[in-house]
């Protein structure tokens, strides 16, 4: 059903994704650890959270124990895909993406911070409050996590239309990557079964060791062991 759902939201936005200048001039996505350099022998873990997502807040640890665990071998991309029946994905997503603009190395605190109080932001919790009642709780969550020095940054970043069009592009991009329910993941342009659901760091190791240590695989020339067949 969320799948349904979320493919027929997908379609909707393909009528109108060309409405936008796509591609955006900066690739879509929040690179941990932040300033991590990504070269053609990183393996590269996509990641697609929604961050009002209880299935991503339970998969965020294993996999940061992961990439720090396998160091500069491998490199992570959180992508934000705010689905449309997690009523305030969308708003949580772009305070993401307000603090990421201040600053990179404050844009997965924030995160933690706002699974830590995931609950405060169910649709439950705020069926009643305006849209500018769920702003202000953002904003204060981001002051209580970052300090207060992003107190205005965060409230005035929702006043343009910046973080609103770069979540757009957060969700069509991980939309047109064929993804429909969180957590998502691909490692090296690969999509990892069992979409939806979280992996453990054992998981993450059984994925990544064969990657980062490749058995040793012997091919058998079998033309060469033909030749060197005795003839009879």
């Amino acid at each position: 059903m969320i799948r349904t759902a979320l493919l027929f939201v997908a379609l909707l936005v393909g009528t109108s994704v060309h409405a936008q200048l796509l591609p955006p001039s900066r690739r879509d996505g929040f690179v941990y650890p932040p300033g991590q350099k990504i070269d053609p022998d990183t393996i590269l873990i996509e990641a697609y959270f929604d961050p009002v997502c209880p299935d991503c807040k339970d998969a965020w640890e294993p996999l940061k124990l992961a990439v720090n665990h396998y160091g500069s071998r491998v490199a992570l991309v959180l992508h934000l895909i705010p689905l449309p029946f997690h009523d305030n994905a969308f708003v949580v997503s772009r305070a993401l993406h307000i603090v990421d603009t201040i600053n990179t190395n404050a844009t997965f605190s924030f995160l933690e911070g706002i699974f830590k109080h995931q609950a405060l932001f169910y649709n439950s919790q705020t069926q009643f409050m305006p849209r500018p009642a769920v702003v202000d709780k953002l904003v204060k969550l981001g002051t209580v996590t970052l300090g207060s020095s992003y107190h205005y940054p965060l409230k005035s970043g929702f006043r343009n239309s910046k973080s609103d069009l770069a979540t757009r592009v957060s969700f069509k991009y991980s939309v047109s990557r064929g993804v429909s329910s969180t957590p998502t993941f691909y490692v090296n342009g690969f999509e990892l079964l069992d979409a939806g659901s979280p992996l453990d760091f054992e998981g993450w190791k059984n994925t990544i060791d064969p990657l980062v240590k490749p058995r040793e695989v012997k091919i058998k020339d079998t033309f060469l062991s033909f030749l060197t067949q005795p003839s009879y």
